[in-house]
């Protein structure tokens, strides 16, 4: 599996658009239908052959034309499905690109991938990691499907309906576990000093995700917590903050731990509550064009002393936030190195109700010209947050985060 990445279960795959394209769909050479094919209709191309391949790429899709015969005439069980035929050769197309960020998915996949953003979300409820070969609960959601089942912190996945994931894309097995509201998924749990694996039977449910959730704690410290960067993330921002800064509060946490992005506009406009002004993100093409995305104004709050917490769960337009934070010296950084997904996808949704491809198109720098992709941002404070800690449920960053701010 990659580098351990948190992830809501029921929250989204790890993506930021920076812009959403929906409309005319991708188009490969190697997926123009021949002719009397079921899905011949659903492309177009220009000067193309008797096949239907473009001129200038009917050679090397040769063989490709060459093996999808083969298939259908010797192939042992006829006739064949042309329809996943098609989506597995698109799927095998962006994996050939060796970025894990830029994928195909199929119409479920993509369906459920893009109502993440929204909040409302189907599936058992839990946030896990990567962890070698198989997937790690880090917690189960409070109330949720996971919790009530007796999911505990630290336990591993091994298998999800007597499925072996060993070795498979955390993903893939995330999209294993999740599902529709109401049905049930099975998970063979490796528990640290059990002598036998655990088997558990979870029914699935709808789970409402706050994207922002806040409060005060003792000391008189406003704490604010971003669990993912969605359509209504930026205004529910500034509705806490103006509900904290009513109260007077010494200092400012904001938590962005385990949160694994969302838009890259909500981004900007989040961290442009923190840093009043200046280039706040910058974004490189492969043509070596360079984009800057400048703090909006008007942010609440700009001065007040500020921690953020983030660990190796903070992927992409959280890594934006903390990275402008820490570059302007605007607050401290507490926790973990964050996750290192400093990409750029466009996601096109494909003709016919075919899914979708997301494809990798610009990567992301911080203000001062860092890099975030594949680094991460490290914090100016290192703190640990083990799973003793979790077990026990004691939060050491946030600890020293109020710590900060108190003194």
């Amino acid at each position: 599996m990659e580098k351990a990445v948190r992830v809501i279960l029921t929250c989204g795959l790890i993506v930021v658009m920076s812009v959403v394209l929906f409309g005319s769909g991708f188009v490969a050479g190697a997926f123009v239908a021949m002719p009397g094919s079921p899905f011949a209709s659903l492309f177009s191309s220009g000067a193309a052959t008797s096949s239907g391949t473009p001129v200038d790429l009917e050679q090397t899709f040769a063989p490709f034309w060459e093996a999808w015969d083969l298939v259908h005439q010797e192939y042992v069980t006829q006739p064949v499905d042309d329809l996943k035929l098609m989506q597995g050769a698109i799927s095998g197309m962006m994996k050939s690109l060796g970025d894990p960020h830029s994928s195909y998915m199929d119409p479920a996949e993509y369906k459920i991938a893009s109502t993440d953003q929204m909040g409302e979300l189907e599936g058992i409820g839990a946030q896990v990691e990567a962890a070698g070969d198989y997937l790690r609960i880090v917690s189960p959601m409070p109330g949720s499907p996971a919790e009530a089942a007796g999911i505990l912190p630290g336990d591993l996945v091994i298998k999800v309906d007597d499925k072996d994931i060993t070795g498979m894309d955390e993903t893939d097995v995330i999209m294993l576990i999740r599902g529709k509201a109401g049905t049930q998924v099975h998970l063979t749990i490796q528990r640290e000093d059990e002598p036998e694996l655990l088997e558990f039977d979870i029914i699935r449910a709808k789970i409402t995700i706050p994207s922002v959730e806040s409060k005060m704690l003792q000391g008189n410290i406003a704490y604010v917590k971003i669990n993912n960067f969605g359509e209504k993330t930026a205004g529910e921002l500034r509705t806490a903050l103006k509900d904290l800064l009513d109260q007077k509060p010494a200092g400012l946490i904001v938590d962005l731990r385990n949160n694994p992005g969302g838009y890259l506009t909500t981004a900007i406009s989040v961290v442009s509550q923190f840093v009043p002004s200046g280039v706040v993100m910058r974004e490189k093409f492969g043509d070596g064009r360079e984009r800057t995305y400048d703090a909006e104004g008007g942010g609440l709050a700009t001065e007040i002393p500020l921690v953020v917490l983030i660990n190796q769960g903070s992927a992409s337009a959280s890594e934006i936030v903390a990275g402008a934070v820490q570059d302007y010296k605007r607050g401290t950084l507490v926790g973990e190195t964050s996750y290192g997904k400093g990409s750029v996808q466009n996601w096109h949704e494909l003709q016919g109700d075919n899914g979708a491809v997301r494809v990798t198109i610009a990567l992301w720098y911080t203000p001062n010209g860092r890099t975030i992709h594949k680094e991460g941002i490290a914090p100016d404070v290192a703190v640990e947050l083990t799973k003793d800690d979790r077990v026990a449920k004691r939060d050491p960053q946030l600890d020293k985060a109020v710590e900060l701010l108190t003194k």
